[in-house]
């Protein structure tokens, strides 16, 4: 597991140290914008930090790792990656509005032509991070292997990066939580999204949640690899196929694609 995304065993009191020094600055940084409209969280959030969230311990810089979504494969009832991602991540299987879902079955429609697809939607795990860019505290990090994630001991609640990302992927805590699984902590006040399983990649596993799953129920739909790497399954299929970002105009670089889009 990440070290900086997962520590069970951190120190309160840092922490609290932490999130103290945070405000102090934080309020002199944005007493400042009176007189410096141009300021921007993320300065506000290095001067708290020392620095920018960088590449993180046991992520592999020449890798980037990502996910093609075949939505000609998708159907529309299936919810077989929901359902797997609830299980792996000690999700609410009964999903109520106020709780946490790290990925979601939506419709799309190519206004174009009229045509609807359906397929499931997560964090993109862009190459460049709105939600990064807007957090004041630097909990929202892109690990070097592209994955992003939140880190929970410095995640203040603020939501920022919900309202920053596109793809409405980011789910805020609300309630307090039992019987969590110990390879995915997770906390009541935090924000939190999909983390490419980030526990099973860093464990050496080959494969997400969602992916297994989709594979085993014969569908097929979802391929999970390191888009570095010329070899493997996923930059061969997107060589082959057609393929598309969504919201592709924002120019964010996602690591999530989708084939049988747009025709």
């Amino acid at each position: 597991m990440n070290e900086r995304a997962d520590r069970p065993g951190a120190d309160a009191g840092a922490a609290g140290s932490s999130r103290r020094g945070f405000l102090g600055v934080a309020a002199a940084g944005l007493a400042g914008v009176m007189v410096a409209p141009g300021i921007r969280l993320i300065e506000v959030a290095q001067a708290a930090t020392g620095a920018a969230a960088g590449p993180t311990a046991g992520a592999n810089p020449k890798v980037r790792w990502g996910l093609l979504i075949d939505t000609t494969k998708c159907a529309s009832g299936c919810t077989d990656c929901v359902d797997a991602c609830n299980t792996e991540n000690g999700l609410d299987p009964r999903p109520t509005p106020t709780s946490a879902q790290w990925i979601r079955k939506i419709e799309i429609k190519e206004l174009r032509t009229g045509r609807t697809s359906s397929a499931p939607m997560m964090c993109q795990h862009c190459a460049s991070p709105p939600c990064v860019d807007v957090c004041p505290t630097g909990a929202s990090f892109k690990r070097a292997d592209g994955i992003v994630l939140v880190d929970r001991h410095t995640c203040i609640g603020c939501r920022y990066c919900m309202m920053a990302c596109p793809y409405k992927a980011r789910s805020f805590v609300h309630e307090p939580l039992t019987d969590q699984k110990p390879d995915v902590p997770r906390g009541k006040g935090c924000v939190e999204s999909c983390t490419l399983c980030v526990h099973r990649i860093d464990a050496g596993g080959k494969t997400t949640a969602c992916a297994e799953a989709c594979t085993k129920a014969g569908h097929g739909a979802i391929v999970f690899g390191d888009l570095n790497d010329p070899a493997s399954e996923i930059s061969q299929r997107l060589r082959e196929v057609a393929s598309v970002q969504l919201r592709a105009d924002l120019r964010l670089d996602t690591g999530v694609r989708y084939q049988g889009l747009g025709a």
